[in-house]
C-alpha cells in the first residue's frame, strides 16, 4: 500500500489536482491530501488546482487556497498527486503540470483507471479516492480539518454509505474520521441533501419529463441547454438528479443526461443490480464504476437515448438468462 511517508522524502514541492467538474469525492481527496501535507510538512511548498465546485464546500479549511484557473500553468513539481481521476482527459487543464511535474502519483477507485502515472494506487472496488487517500495516512497525524474533507468526500462517492462501494473498510475509516472530533450529520446535511431552490426546482422539472422504458427496468430524463438558462441553473447544481432516477421502483438502470453544447451531452448512469454501466461509459469513450459510470455523447438527443438502451437492454437480457 502507498504511504505519504515514504513518498514525501527528500520532496521539497507538492502539486495536487483531481478531475475535471469535481464532484464531493475530488474536492475531499484532493483538499484533504492538502491539509494533511500542509500541517505534517510545512517546509513542503504545496499548491492545489481544481476547477469550481459547489459553495457548500466552502466551509473546508483552505478551500480558499485552490487555484481554480491554471490553463497553460506548466510549473516544475517534485511530486504531483492526481486523485480520483480515471484517465489523462479527465484531468483537464492540469495536464501541463502533470507532464512537466519529476514524478506524478496517481490515487484512484475508477474501474478504467489504466495507471497513467509512475506510481499508482489503484483500487476499484474502493467506495472513493478520499478512502484511499486516508490509507496513506498515518492516523494519529490526521486533523479535524482534514477528517472533515476526507469524510465528505467518503459520504458523497457512497452516498452517504447506501451504494455496493461501501465496505466495512469503509465504515471503519469513516469511524475513525467521526472520531476527530467532526460535525458529520451537518456535513452530510449541507453538502449532500440540502439543495437551492433554483436545485429543487431543476430536480422537479427532470423528474416530470423522465420517462421509463425496457418494460419499466431503465428511466431516463434529458435538460436541454435553454431549460436551465430558464431556472438559473449550472451543470454543478444537477448532481444527484440521476441518483433520485435510479432510486425508482422497478428500475435497474437510470440515465440523466444535460446539454453542453448543440448536438452534445454529458451522460450519468447509474444502476442497482444487473447493469456494469462501466462497461457501458466506457463503449461510449467514458468510463466510472460499476454503478456509477458517466460519458460524453454527440447526435440528437434520441439516438443518444437510443444507443444508450441497446447496451442496457443487452445486460439486461443476458443477467435474464
Amino acid at each position: 500500500m502507498l504511504r505519504l511517508s515514504s513518498l514525501l522524502e527528500n520532496v521539497t514541492s507538492v502539486g495536487i489536482t483531481g478531475h475535471i467538474r469535481p464532484d464531493g469525492d475530488c474536492v475531499g481527496s484532493t483538499l484533504g491530501l492538502y491539509n494533511y501535507i500542509t500541517e505534517n510538512y510545512p517546509d513542503i511548498s504545496t499548491d492545489i488546482y481544481i476547477g469550481e465546485f459547489s459553495e457548500s464546500f466552502n466551509f473546508l479549511k483552505n478551500s480558499d487556497k485552490i487555484v481554480h484557473n491554471y490553463t497553460g500553468n506548466t510549473k516544475q513539481y517534485d511530486l504531483f498527486f492526481v486523485l480520483d481521476c480515471g484517465d489523462l482527459k479527465r484531468m483537464g487543464d492540469a495536464d501541463g503540470l502533470f507532464n512537466a511535474a519529476k514524478k506524478t502519483v496517481c490515487i484512484d477507485h475508477h474501474i478504467s483507471n489504466a495507471s497513467f502515472a509512475d506510481e499508482n494506487y489503484i483500487v476499484p472496488d474502493a467506495s472513493s479516492a478520499s478512502e484511499l487517500v486516508f490509507n496513506t495516512m498515518e492516523e494519529d497525524k490526521i486533523s479535524k480539518e482534514t477528517a472533515e474533507c476526507l469524510y465528505m468526500g467518503i459520504a458523497h462517492d457512497t452516498g452517504v454509505f447506501q451504494y455496493s462501494c461501501t465496505s466495512a473498510g469503509t465504515m471503519q475509516a469513516a469511524g475513525i474520521l467521526m472520531e476527530k472530533g467532526i460535525n458529520f450529520s451537518k456535513i452530510v446535511d449541507e453538502t449532500y441533501y440540502q439543495k437551492t431552490f433554483h436545485q429543487n426546482q431543476i430536480l422537479g422539472r427532470a423528474l416530470l419529463e423522465s420517462i421509463t422504458f425496457l418494460d419499466g427496468k431503465a428511466i431516463v430524463s434529458v435538460i436541454k441547454k435553454d431549460t436551465m438558462n430558464l431556472y438559473e441553473v449550472t451543470p454543478k447544481d444537477l448532481d444527484g438528479i440521476v441518483n433520485q432516477l435510479r432510486v425508482t421502483k422497478g428500475v435497474e438502470c437510470a440515465i440523466f443526461m444535460y446539454e453542453v453544447a448543440s448536438q452534445q451531452y454529458k451522460v450519468s448512469l447509474r444502476s442497482n443490480e444487473l447493469v456494469d454501466v462501466s462497461k457501458i461509459a466506457m463503449h461510449f469513450g467514458g468510463g466510472g464504476h460499476v454503478r456509477a459510470a458517466g460519458c460524453e455523447m454527440n447526435g440528437n438527443m434520441y439516438d443518444v437515448i437510443n444507443n444508450l438502451s441497446a447496451k442496457i437492454e443487452e445486460q439486461i437480457e443476458a443477467a435474464n438468462v
